[in-house]
Order: structure tokens, then sequence, then C-alpha cells
């Protein structure tokens, strides 16, 4: 039987005690790409193991998070299971954690005691809104960050409220970064040998996908206002009326835009005067809108679909996600894979986003039961048979 091609990261050794979403997210990605990724939970075990819809007695909110790691039960409330993790640490590469800031500090792992223990280790933190300023010490979660980052505020229709992204953006983005930040620290100790933290706070994160808006508040200070499925900077761009439903378009310059509307035969509307500039386009939205709603009305999605990507339009209609899982790209992309559980079932997962040409992302390690590594784990770092046993017995330690 052919061995199994090895993930890029391969060696690595990943110190988890994140829990809920954005730590966990970071670790699997370190996972999904080979490291070897040991979940440190506590005895009732990572919160979202009991959250969202339980199949066979398992949390497919967990297992979204979690495959690629193992699970080790400590108890870091007691000395005994604070010097289990210090082993654990000072073989280690990479630590993770999104605790409140300070959180390490009590555990004993501040910068200073980090360093002497393993001068190599990278200690990444993610948390709300960083370890400096005035609101270091507070608790946040995604739907606060997307508040305070002014994410919230530029999503909505212009006459109606702020609107939340449905999707936990922020925790998702800082898992990247902290993922991104872990990489680089991992290429740079290749030339010092020594190890660094990286902080990654969730308003940063989603603050920095600002992009454009961001760039129009400083040239003109003004205040983005909300624009619904409209782009704020160009138009025509965003949701079309077909016979049978709604098409996205994304005319994003002046060259597609021509498409687009010699396509809809309204190529006269780039040199009338009322719309030949993008900021006479801008203020006649309503018009352009009704002009084009009116001849696309005719036909069905599919056709406009068609005929814009053949003309080289970038369209698509808006899908539910029933659409998206039976979509022939997304099943071509191999985007919904199946996550075994430690002796137990397999689960729909979503598949991986980066794929590498000679290493790629693979399930390495299936999603873990509670504790289900402790004991292996433990004896590959050098704890004895008998101290492991005394570790479980004491209550230090969890077995599965």
């Amino acid at each position: 039987m052919a061995e199994a091609i090895k993930g890029p990261l391969d060696g690595l050794r990943v110190i988890d005690l994140t829990r809920v979403l954005s730590g966990p997210f970071c670790t699997m990605i370190l996972g999904d790409l080979g490291a070897d990724v040991i979940k440190i939970e506590p005895p009732k075990g990572d919160p979202v193991r009991a959250q969202g819809t339980m199949t066979e007695g398992h949390s497919g909110y967990f297992a979204g998070f979690n495959r690629n790691k193992r699970s080790v039960v400590l108890d870091l409330y007691s000395d005994a299971g604070k010097a289990v993790l210090r082993r654990l640490l000072a073989e280690a590469d990479v630590l993770v954690e999104n605790f409140r800031p300070g959180t390490l500090d009590k555990l004993g792992l501040g910068e200073a005691a980090v360093k002497e223990l393993n001068p190599r280790l990278i200690v990444a933190s993610i948390n709300g809104y960083g370890s400096t300023g005035p609101y270091k010490d507070r608790p946040a979660f995604d739907f606060i960050a997307q508040a305070m980052s002014g994410f919230m505020g530029v999503n909505g229709e212009a006459d109606g409220p702020p609107m939340r992204a449905a999707p936990p953006v922020s925790d998702l983005v800082a898992g990247i970064y902290a993922a991104l930040g872990i990489l680089a620290s991992v290429i740079g100790r290749e030339r010092t040998g020594q190890g660094q933290t990286v902080e990654v706070a969730m308003v940063n994160g989603l603050l920095s996908l600002m992009a454009y808006l961001s760039s129009e508040y400083f040239a003109t200070h003004k205040v983005p206002a909300r624009t619904g499925n409209d782009h704020p900077l160009v138009y025509p761009y965003g949701l079309f009326t077909c016979s049978d439903g709604q098409i996205a378009v994304a005319n994003s310059h002046d060259q597609i835009l021509t498409r687009f509307l010699d396509t809809l035969d309204l190529g006269w509307v780039m040199s009338d005067p009322r719309y030949d500039s993008n900021p006479k386009r801008m203020a006649a939205r309503e018009e352009l809108r009704d002009l084009i709603n009116g001849r696309m009305a005719g036909k069905s999605q599919e056709h406009w679909l068609g005929i814009l990507n053949k003309a080289g339009v970038p369209c698509g209609i808006v899908q539910d996600l029933a659409q998206v899982f039976s979509d022939p790209q997304i099943k071509a992309q191999e985007m919904v894979l199946q996550a075994p559980w430690q002796d137990g079932p397999s689960q729909p997962v979503l598949g991986f986003p980066v794929k590498l040409g000679s290493t790629p992302c693979a399930i390495h390690q299936p999603v873990p039961q509670l504790g289900g590594g402790t004991e292996q784990v433990l004896a590959e770092f050098g704890f004895g048979s008998e101290e492991i046993r005394q570790l479980v017995e004491q209550g230090v330690a969890g077995s599965r």
C-alpha cells in the first residue's frame, strides 16, 4: 500500500488551548496542512461539542472545526495540570490560545516564562481587541466585533438598519490571520532560531477587510452610506431581475460594463450624456435599474447566465446552501468532505479552499472524541504508563 502523502507542515507540533471558533479554525487550517495539532480540553470539553444539531450524539458544528486534531483532557486549574502542559510546551513548536489577554500569565506562561521554557516556541494569541488599549479586557464575540469594527455599519439597505453578516466572519478572519502569522513565524525561526509572539484581534482583522470603504473615508472623511446589494462605488453592479428570479452582475469597470450593456442591446447608455460617466450613472441608479430590469425580465436566469458568461461578464445566481452543495462546480472542487469521528460515524464538513499540487491538504486525523488522544500523546512526550495512570486517576488528565 502506497504511503500517504504528508502535508507541508508534517512534523510541526501545535498545542491548541483554543475553544469555540476563532482558535479552532486557525488550528484546523494548520492540521489540514499536516501539522500535529494537540487540542487541550478541560474535563467538560470544548463547549461547541454540545452545540448545533447532533447526529448520533455528535455535533456537526464541532466536527466542522476540529478535524485533524487529537484531544487531550487536562485540568489546567490544578498545579499538576499546569506542570503537564509545561512539559508538552517544552517540546512543541507552536502554542495557540484565544483567552482574554493576561490569561497565559495566570497560567505561569507569560512571555518571559515561555522563552525560558522553550525559546523556539511560537505563541499565537487571538482575542477581541488586542492586548493593549482601553478595551483590552473587554469580552468579545463575533457579533460584537462586527458592530465595533464598522462592518455592520456599512452592511444593509440604504433605508434600513445596520446588518450583520450571517457567518461569523470576525472569528474566521482572525483564525486565518493567526495561521498566516504562525507560518511566517515558523519561516522566521529558521533564520533566527527563536520563536516569537503572534497576536490577532478580531476587531482588527475585520477592520482590515474594509478595503475601498476605508480608502473612501480617508479621502473624503465621509461615512460610507449603506447600499444594500449595490456596489458603493460603481453602477450598474448588483442584482437584476430575470423572468424567474434575480441574477448578480459585477460590472467592475467600463470594459466589462460595455460588454454587459451591448449584450442587452443597451450599448447606447455609455454615450448618452445622462449616463456617460460613472458619477452620472451612480446618480441615476434607479433609472438604470428600471431600464436593465425591463430588458432582462423577458428571459430566464439560465438564458442570461449563458449569454453573459460567454460575453465575459461576471455573473451568477444567488444560491441557497442546498443549491450550492449540489452545484457541479462545488462538487468538482471537492468542497464537501466526509470527516470520520474517532470510533464513530462520518459527518459532512467543508472541504479545503487551498489546493496544493504536491502536498495537498488531507484529513490526517479523525474528529477526536473528548480525551481520545490523552494517553497516546502523553506517551509520545515521554510520560511513562504508570505516570499517565496516576494523572488520570487523580483527575489531572482525562482519558476517553
